[in-house]
């Protein structure tokens, strides 16, 4: 089954209650009609579909998920994008394998929550502030803003860490390696 076609299936309150029974425990159409004051053939109608293609099986009259064709399912959905190649440029191998959990093309997705992960990110984004330059916050937050939508998050994060320093308004780069 498509994994739209799944979604859309699922859309419907009824269906996804069901679903989520039989991902409880496999359940008899008599017991899944009961629990959710259903009569047994719209139990039937709804799980009609997700027997077809194969992601309930019934035995014995006990229907229950066939995980393995769900996972197969999941295996259909589209990967979001890697990190872009430019996200790596300066740093080592090691640091790259980091840098492609956390970044989609070039966004970053979320910060780190282990220190050593989140040094990395870091590092890696205070390589877009040149050495010597002082910058106003509203450059700070436009330069960060393109890796991230909470640039304040960001920003202090890099000055806590030593990688930016601030004072009258104006932040510089004051730490990580230059490349």
């Amino acid at each position: 089954m498509d994994p739209l076609d799944l979604l859309r299936l699922l859309l419907e309150p009824v269906r996804l209650a069901v679903v989520g029974d039989l991902a409880a425990a496999p359940r008899s159409s008599a017991e899944l009609a009961a629990r959710h004051g259903l009569p047994p053939t719209a139990v039937l109608r709804t799980l009609a579909p997700l027997v077809q293609d194969g992601l309930v099986s019934v035995e014995h009259g006990t229907y229950h998920l066939d995980i393995a064709a769900w996972r197969d399912v999941a295996q259909q959905l589209p990967r979001s994008s890697p990190a872009s190649p430019r996200v790596a440029f300066g740093m080592t191998a090691r640091e790259s394998q980091v840098l492609g959990r956390f970044f989609r093309g070039d966004r970053l997705s979320e910060l780190p929550a282990q220190r050593h992960k989140r040094l990395v990110v870091l590092e890696r984004l205070a390589l877009e502030f040149e050495p010597g330059r002082r910058y106003r916050e509203a450059e700070v937050n436009a330069l960060l803003r393109r890796f991230h939508d909470d640039h304040a998050t960001l920003r202090r994060a890099l000055v806590d860490e030593g990688y930016l320093d601030r004072a009258a308004g104006e932040y510089w780069r004051s730490g990580g390696r230059v490349v």
